[in-house]
């Protein structure tokens, strides 16, 4: 009797551990695309709708390219004498602005002694982040020219020190920032370029620079550091079997510390852009894509992610069209990563603190139709006479783009009246400009809707006449409202019935 319990004993566990084996291997994400693809995004990106992008670096030292070019890309355009971008370049305005200033035989690599980060204060940054409304930030660990912002081994196989904690600062930057900023309630995402435009395996052995490079220093990024978004760039030259990262994301999510937890975007090989990977990714434009997934553009404030001192204050984006982008970019179901651009000495621009206070005031006030929503049917009105979508043709479209969608319509051109967001609760509709009407066409709320302006808690009066809800606006008072309060007022309506 007592060998036959054993024995049963024996087969139940033996069955509990299969069962365990069988549902293990049901969990583990494959390296297809199909397998990777199918991991759910977590909620909280697609309820956070603005982060805050950090591009820092050595590049950050002498801050220059002309304007409507990336100034973090100062390395190759001195080396190739070639630039792209808004404008037309003779294509050697950085290498001649680069002799001026430093020399004939200075280096690129020499602006990593000068990184020197000595007013670097996490801390502050990470209160201005969450002043700004910010939900998330993306810090550059590692951009195109391969100097990274945390010790690192790999950062060192090209045959010198080339990491933060060696070179220039003599610190971790990754490391505390990463501290400051999950002391707070704002998520930390990094950025990683796949490729180095210098390294020598990069140029001359692509495997070995796949094999022992950047799968090894990728890991150790994410083991280390173990942040909510890992930011995948500088994959366009190779397609992503030669990346392997089919492979490196079934780990991230099968293996590594954050695999329940990390989100990542669509970066990862030649062409799958927009097709594979986490949420999608759009870069300085201006239209609004219909994804099945959810999706960033990014952008900065002026033309250049990185710090460029030639650009001037009318090359930055007003902080009405920096909001009205993230309205745009929200009602169409994406979310806006702003970007900001310290200098080397970890600094940031005044012009850019500014941006983001102001942004986070709006937010202050505004926030319940932003955060946590989701597009309507439609995700604006357009006004009924005139052509749509008002672009222009240029290489990084700028954020006033919005304000000829909505505010200063050039000849012909229709604007956007109203932008639509909704969540669980209630409906929102958000106007760029006050008008003492505001008319939603095709819209029969319930009779017992409740009618509310954002900005200053006042009841409003709405009737039905046909289709369409009339909203009457209370009389301006300049008294009431805060001065970010005018850059869009948002309407909630709750109890709504749509017809």
């Amino acid at each position: 009797m007592k060998k036959s319990i054993i024995k049963c004993n024996a087969l139940i566990a033996l069955m509990i551990i299969l069962v365990c084996n069988v549902a293990s291997s049901q969990e583990a994400y494959q390296p297809t695309w199909e397998s990777l693809d199918a991991r759910p995004i977590p909620e909280w990106f697609q309820d956070a709708k603005f982060g805050v992008f950090i591009h820092w670096g050595p590049y950050s030292v002498p801050a220059w390219s002309p304007k409507g070019t990336y100034s973090e890309w100062y390395q190759y355009w001195l080396q190739s004498k070639s630039l792209f971008g808004n404008g037309k370049f003779k294509g050697d305005e950085v290498t001649n602005f680069h002799k001026k200033t430093y020399g004939d035989h200075f280096s690129y690599y020499n602006f990593g002694d000068m990184f020197k980060a000595d007013l670097f204060n996490p801390d502050e940054w990470a209160k201005l982040f969450e002043k700004s409304g910010a939900k998330y930030i993306v810090l550059t660990s590692k951009h195109h020219d391969g100097y990274t912002l945390w010790p690192n081994k790999e950062a060192n196989d090209r045959g010198f020190p080339w990491n933060s904690m060696e070179v220039g600062s003599k610190r971790d930057l990754v490391g505390e920032l990463s501290a400051a900023v999950k002391k707070t309630d704002v998520k930390m995402g990094l950025y990683y370029s796949l490729y180095e435009w210098y390294h020598p395996w990069w140029q001359n052995d692509k495997t070995r620079f796949v094999d022992e490079h950047f799968l090894p220093q990728i890991k150790d990024l994410v083991q280390n550091y173990k942040p909510d978004i890992l930011w995948a760039d500088g994959e366009w030259d190779m397609e992503a079997e030669k990346w392997k990262s089919k492979e490196f994301l079934a780990w991230l999510f099968n293996e590594s510390n954050v695999k329940k937890s990390i989100v990542v975007n669509d970066r990862w090989g030649k062409g799958i852009r927009k097709k594979h990977g986490g949420y999608f990714t759009t870069e300085y434009e201006a239209a609004t894509p219909e994804f099945d997934k959810p999706w960033e553009e990014c952008r900065g404030m002026g033309f250049s992610f990185g710090y460029n001192q030639n650009e001037d204050v009318q090359d930055y984006n007003s902080p009405k069209a920096l909001v009205l982008n993230l309205i745009n970019i929200v009602s169409t179901g994406g979310n806006l990563l702003l970007d900001i651009g310290p200098d080397g000495r970890g600094s940031i621009p005044v012009i850019m603190q500014e941006r983001l206070l102001q942004i986070g005031s709006w937010l202050e006030t505004n926030g319940e139709a932003i955060y946590g929503t989701r597009p309507w049917n439609d995700s604006f009105q357009w006004s009924l006479n005139g052509e749509k979508n008002y672009i222009p043709k240029q290489h990084y479209l700028g954020g006033d783009v919005i304000l000829k969608q909505t505010i200063d319509p050039e000849p012909g051109y229709a604007v956007k009246e109203l932008f639509f967001t909704q969540n669980d609760k209630a409906y929102f509709a958000i106007t760029p400009q006050w008008k003492n009407e505001i008319v939603i066409r095709g819209f029969k709320p319930s009779s017992n809707t409740e009618i509310t302006l954002l900005a200053t808690g006042e009841t409003l009066s709405g009737k039905q006449v046909g289709k369409d809800l009339i909203i009457t606006m209370p009389t301006y008072q300049p008294n009431k409202f805060k001065e970010t309060d005018a850059y869009a007022y948002a309407i909630k309506i709750i109890n709504r019935k749509i017809n």
